[in-house]
């Protein structure tokens, strides 16, 4: 699928047509785009959507932040991912962003104790530079490919 972002103004509503989007019990995402691309901007509108209300800032330096939703803000009502059945568990109660370009080796990686993230219940993963871990990503990462077009917009395909 393919989402076009024509401008900022509008990344909020891409946002969430992204969240509505989504395949069946997706936890981990992965971003894929140059630098520059918008990775980092539209992971913060996804974030939005989800009923975040902590800054969300890029984590280059920390490599992982963690943001907590806010209950009453986001798709509450309509559910985190609109085309799951109602027995799954809807919103997560945790976000994980990942910044992984720091990394010079895997051991980083494996220091910072990653599968607690990965595979966290009722969390979601938003990992920028993914191509630096690939080995190590779960099964059923979802893959998203964010690239600048020549009229300044940004072509998010998955």
């Amino acid at each position: 699928m393919e989402i076009r972002i024509d401008s900022l103004d509008n990344i909020r509503r891409v946002a969430r047509e992204f969240l509505d989007a989504l395949p069946h019990n997706t936890h981990v995402i992965a971003f894929y785009g140059t630098m520059g691309a918008g990775k980092t901007t539209f992971i913060k509108a996804l974030c939005q959507e989800l009923g975040v209300t902590d800054v969300i800032t890029s984590p280059s330096f920390a490599i992982v932040n963690e943001y907590s939703i806010d209950e009453g803000l986001g798709m509450k009502d309509e559910g985190f991912m609109a085309n799951e059945p109602s027995s799954i568990i809807h919103i997560p109660s945790s976000i994980y962003h990942f910044d992984f370009y720091r990394i010079r080796r895997l051991e980083e990686v494996y220091d910072m104790g990653y599968e607690e993230y990965f595979y966290a219940p009722n969390a979601l993963c938003l990992i920028e530079w993914p191509e630096l871990i690939e080995s190590l990503l779960p099964e059923g990462t979802l893959s998203v490919h964010i690239s600048e077009q020549p009229d300044g917009s940004r072509l998010i395909s998955f």
